[in-house]
């Protein structure tokens, strides 16, 4: 015999995810490592994502941004005022970590992209299979020039406005509709040549 159960509607939704931010934001301004932890296991992979994309793919590069960005976060902690959620927080941190790494590395003439990165497309895998075309494409944005990189991937992926790039980058807000413009020219040209 089945018996119908009605739950009051409070009990029916669990804590969101944000909610339980909330309590571990709490927990690790207030110096506590475990909350901290969790908060790191919950929101590492998208912002290894967003700096991996912005450096073009440089695994330990994109690592040590990774911790950068964290330990950045750990340190501003206390400061976090909601004012937005913490995922958005975190997420514009981990941009501004990645675009300084970028600016710094602007004058030095080798990293102007990773032609190596772009040699792989089409390659095949170890399994004897064609690369996928999303692994071409990443390659691709890959080796773009670090500027017209970043342009693209906080435009196109990020959604990003151009003021706010500009202002981010520190560029006109027509360099930075010539840079997207540059890099989807470049990025068209690459893919189409190796397909």
């Amino acid at each position: 015999m089945l018996t119908a159960v009605t739950l009051n509607p409070a009990d029916e939704a669990p804590d969101t995810p944000a909610d339980d931010d909330r309590a571990l934001i709490g927990a690790a301004a207030r110096g506590e490592v475990a909350a901290f932890e969790a908060l790191y296991r919950r929101h590492a992979g998208r912002v290894h994502g967003v700096i991996a994309r912005l450096v073009g793919g440089h695994g330990a590069r994109a690592e040590d941004l990774t911790e950068d960005a964290f330990v950045r976060a750990w340190q501003a902690l206390p400061a976090f005022r909601f004012e937005s959620s913490f995922n958005t927080w975190l997420h514009r941190l981990a941009v501004n970590t990645a675009l300084m790494d970028l600016r710094s590395r602007r004058s030095r003439p080798h990293d102007e992209g990773d032609e190596d990165a772009f040699e792989l497309l089409g390659t095949t895998d170890s399994a004897g299979h064609a690369t996928a075309l999303s692994m071409d494409l990443e390659r691709a944005v890959a080796s773009l020039p670090p500027r017209a990189r970043a342009v693209l991937v906080l435009y196109d992926v990020e959604g990003w406005q151009h003021d706010e790039i500009a202002a981010e980058l520190g560029m006109a807000v027509g360099s930075s509709k010539a840079q997207l413009h540059r890099a989807r020219g470049l990025l068209r040209a690459r893919l189409e040549g190796h397909a």
